[in-house]
């Protein structure tokens, strides 16, 4: 069987191994050119496909007539997508005889839609997962082919769940692509009535509003830390970034949502519901932990996060 892959992140390098290791000859990769913008933390499918002798291509759209064709001529019995960022076309997706499938970072059909991972996170999800599902010329709406389950701890950031969802893809694509393989491959119809669909997310996405409970403002922090923009707070008129904090909860008889408070040489920032414990913060480019945060709200007392 003979496959083209359209690959991005470490999710596209996971599901390119699983094609390899079972045996599914890969006669084209397509990816995308790496934003200059963006903070570029995660594996190179190019640099994958070039070192195992496959053609690569990072055209700016694969939907047009010209790249059609030299995707027809290669003549694919099956398509992949492992997180790859734009839809292809129905016309791609009619070429290969065997199917297309994607590769989605969540327990379909929920969490349709871009940045699965953070968004689980930000929603205080305590479970999520991978699933393989046939493409249409809808978002991640075709026949489900499997699924595999992935827990969330408490202390997960995206970077830790994402790392449990590529090694889950790696197990769910070595369970499936047998079956791929020889014709079997179940398909079970989505449920729209179940679905739900999130867009991307953007840098000011991680405002923190001190009147949420303080789980939602940990859920935050830890969906959009490091290497992601992270979560931010103003500060007398600055921007104070918050990369890594704990909520500590327990009402306040009166309290003053985004109010600094200080104990025994512990910062924390009260919230609706508690309050969080900074311990990972930047302040006008300048990073601080432990007792370098105390030194510096030492210096401000009366302080309120807006």
């Amino acid at each position: 069987m003979r496959a083209v892959a359209f690959a991005y992140h470490n999710m596209g390098i996971a599901g390119l191994e699983a094609l390899k290791k079972n045996g599914i000859g890969i006669s084209a990769v397509f990816s995308h050119q790496d934003d200059p913008g963006e903070n570029i933390w995660f594996g190179s499918v190019v640099d994958w496909a070039e070192k195992n002798g496959i053609p690569v291509f990072c055209p700016e759209t694969v939907n047009t007539p010209e790249w059609i064709e030299k995707i027809r001529r290669m003549a694919p019995d099956v398509l992949f997508s492992f997180y790859f960022r734009k839809l292809l076309s129905g016309e791609i997706l009619k070429i290969p005889v065997a199917g297309a499938y994607n590769l989605h970072g969540s327990l379909l059909p929920a969490y349709r839609g871009r940045c699965p991972v953070n968004w689980v996170l930000v929603r205080g999800e305590k479970k999520t997962g991978v699933t393989l599902h046939r493409m249409i010329d809808k978002a991640d709406a075709g026949d489900i082919v499997g699924h595999r389950e992935i827990w969330i701890r408490p202390e997960d950031t995206a970077v830790s769940l994402y790392g449990k969802l590529c090694a889950g893809a790696g197990e769910l694509l070595d369970e499936l692509l047998p079956l791929i393989k020889n014709g079997t491959a179940p398909r079970i119809p989505q449920d729209p009535e179940r679905a739900s669909y999130f867009e991307g997310r953007k840098p000011e996405d991680g405002k923190i509003d001190w009147s949420w409970p303080v789980e939602r403002i940990y859920n935050l922090v830890r969906a959009v830390t490091d290497p992601y923009p992270g979560a931010f707070s103003g500060l007398r008129g600055r921007k104070m970034l918050i990369w890594w904090a704990l909520p500590q909860c327990g009402a306040d008889p009166d309290p003053v949502p985004g109010s600094v408070e200080i104990e025994r040489e512990e910062v924390y920032v009260r919230a609706a519901d508690g309050r969080l414990k900074l311990l990972d913060i930047e302040v006008n480019g300048s990073r601080m932990t432990g007792r370098l945060i105390f030194e510096y709200f030492k210096k401000k007392r009366g302080v309120i996060l807006k």
